[in-house]
């Protein structure tokens, strides 16, 4: 298993070098929380076309295996000793409905830890369930295809902490759970690992409650920000506010109580939309049966996404808003990507197991979640591959807020190292170039009510399935479209890049290619096309020893060989004189540069015909480039 060593300098310069926003930022008026319930990205998205998906060519190696083989015990199956990602709806029929209510595995801290199995990550089936290696396919969330492919999602957006609902949903609010070593006092509340809402401390001595912090939403208020969480009676208990003693204990009167433990409504929340009224930041909490918390049915959820943007999208006030959907956890549903997470003995990041059961371990950021982002700034069908986690959007509020002008909004209860590490969003924005243009979304069916008014799609499902999993296909994986299925496709890529995509560049018509006879060894062009599927023009990124340092070696995927100095291809057997080139994000449309780190640091361009050239001087225009998945 390869072990990377993060620098926290090295990623403060590459960012030092990403583009400004400032005006245009401020252009925004209204941003939008939305946080769901317990899906992985590999669970929902791991299909998707262009995205870190079941095609990642870069995916982590245990000795010879990689992790897409879970470990099978003779205890489980003496069919086989591992298991692929499977198609949960392999079997058709009526199981297509019944997956919809099926639960997976556990979203917990033990559980989730021992999946991860101290870095293999390979222990899901094993200790967490089989089911929790299935994935769902476009057919059966179209609504949530279609929203992320519509606008922009995150493929590295990570859970903040690998554990369960509330710690996430605290991280959300506040940025910390109070690790040792975290901003927080002792006598403050936590180490927050699970969703304990009793007085006092656990037997084990954490999970010590109320939480005692300041979040966000108090520094927002003291600085004259408006705000609103919008949440219904039934709230599921996601309002990660109400776990705060200053606004347990906040008078009725108080704008602890109006703003963040009030029942408004979800239907306020649409009616401000319609009438362009929204608070500065709104914060949906959404009712249980819609929450996507398996065994509720993410059909039902699709119904309340499609709710909210569309409430958003038909607002006079839609060319000002940014939503942000994400979830908060995993839900036992497992990912193949290890966290991407801080070195050891890092403050409020590290701890011995208060268990027992791991010794030191890293309480996040976790695995990776589904993450959307909808506003005329991020349409187009992209993805974001910076490395994100609920930090996030608090650290994108904060750069936000202050191009508006506000002071004194930075959280100082924030963990230092996600401040430091996690992505802040704003390069997942165009900001010069907003595309007010609305997609087609398809329709989503309405959640089943009983004569109340209550939701019961779930418990008809149930009533219907009372065993709702399908078998698990232990020893018959051989069927591509029911294993590690992925579509075929691309999606245009922002952001600083990550490991985990093949990547075409393009510039001035033309693509970065490795030429079909293997006896030229130099890189050149060749016209791009509109489905970017042309083999030659695919490269794969690795990382150096420093994951953060915006320096990679590139290899073709036609042939295997390494891009070298001065435009020259090595074979693929010759690693080790792979030159390093640095990539830089420009924004706002302006793609990217690639430029050797060699002393003469030339950048590699194309001419006006679409040539390969190399310059001496930093284009201000570089290569767009896309994350395509192809089988061929």
């Amino acid at each position: 298993m390869k072990i990377t060593v993060f620098r926290g300098a090295a990623l403060a310069v590459m960012l030092a070098s990403l583009p400004v926003m400032g005006d245009e930022l401020r252009d925004i008026e209204h941003v939008v929380i939305f946080m769901q319930e317990n899906r992985s990205w590999d669970c929902y998205f791991g299909t998707m076309p262009g995205v870190r998906g079941f095609s990642d060519p870069n995916v982590q190696v245990n000795g010879n295996e990689s992790v897409w083989h879970q470990v099978v015990d003779p205890g489980m199956s003496n069919k086989t000793n591992n298991l692929l990602p499977w198609y949960l709806g392999y079997e058709g029929g009526d199981s297509l409905d019944a997956i919809q209510c099926m639960t997976a595995g556990d979203n917990g801290y033990q559980d989730n830890h021992a999946a991860y199995n101290h870095g293999l990550n390979n222990h899901w089936a094993r200790n967490n369930t089989p089911w929790s290696w299935g994935y769902f396919k476009r057919q059966d969330i179209p609504v949530q295809f279609a929203i992320a492919e519509a606008w922009t999602s995150g493929d590295m957006y990570q859970e903040s902490q690998i554990t369960a609902t509330n710690p996430n949903r605290v991280t959300l609010v506040s940025g910390s759970i109070n690790v040792p070593g975290s901003p927080q006092e002792k006598d403050q509340g936590g180490v927050y690992i699970d969703n304990n809402e009793v007085p006092g401390c656990d037997s084990d001595g954490i999970n010590c409650y109320p939480l005692k912090w300041k979040t966000i939403y108090e520094f927002y208020e003291e600085a004259g920000v408006s705000w609103q969480l919008y949440q219904d009676t039934d709230n599921f208990d996601d309002n990660p506010l109400a776990w705060f003693e200053q606004y347990q204990n906040a008078s009725s009167s108080s704008p602890l109580a109006k703003k963040g433990m009030s029942y408004v409504g979800l239907e306020a929340f649409y009616e401000a939309a319609a009438n362009g009224t929204l608070p500065e930041i709104s914060f949906i909490v959404g009712p249980a049966e819609l929450s996507e918390h398996p065994p509720y049915m993410p059909k039902d959820g699709a119904w309340l996404q499609k709710k909210v943007v569309d409430a958003i999208t038909s607002s006079p006030k839609y060319s000002s808003t940014l939503l942000m959907i994400s979830y908060d956890e995993t839900g036992g549903f497992g990912d193949h990507v290890s966290p991407f997470h801080s070195p050891k003995d890092t403050p409020g990041e590290w701890m011995e197991d208060p268990l027992g059961f791991f010794g030191d371990i890293f309480v996040g950021p976790g695995f990776r979640v589904p993450f959307m982002m909808v506003s005329p700034w991020t349409r187009g069908g992209r993805v974001f591959t910076e490395r994100a986690d609920h930090n996030s959007q608090i650290l994108f509020l904060e750069k936000w807020l202050s191009a508006r002008g506000y002071k004194n909004i930075e959280t100082d209860q924030m963990v230092a190292w996600r401040r430091s590490h996690m992505s802040d969003l704003l390069n997942a924005l165009d900001l010069d170039n907003p595309d007010l243009s609305l997609p087609s979304i398809p329709d989503a069916e309405t959640p089943a009510t009983n004569s109340d008014g209550s939701y019961v799609g779930t418990s008809n499902c149930e009533a219907q399935y009372p065993s709702p999993r399908p078998s698990v296909p232990y020893g018959d994986q051989d069927n591509s479209t029911n294993t590690m299925f992925f579509e075929d496709g691309f999606k245009e890529v922002v952001g600083y890049l990550t490991e985990g995509r093949y990547l075409v560049f393009e510039k001035a018509g033309a693509a970065l290619a490795a030429p079909t006879d293997s006896k030229n060894s130099n890189l050149h062009t060749t016209t791009a096309t509109d489905d970017h599927e042309t083999k030659a023009q695919r490269w794969i990124i690795h990382y150096n020893d420093d994951e953060e340092s915006g320096i990679f070696t590139i290899s073709s995927a036609l042939d295997g060989r390494w891009i070298g100095s001065r435009g020259s291809l090595i074979d693929a057997d010759d690693s080790e004189r792979a030159a390093p080139l640095r990539i830089t994000f420009l924004g706002n449309g302006n793609g990217y540069n690639i430029q050797y780190t060699s002393k003469a640091g030339q950048y590699l361009s194309a001419e006006e015909d679409g040539s390969f050239t190399l310059v001496s001087t930093a284009p201000t225009k570089g290569f767009k480039a896309y994350s395509v998945t192809y089988h061929d």
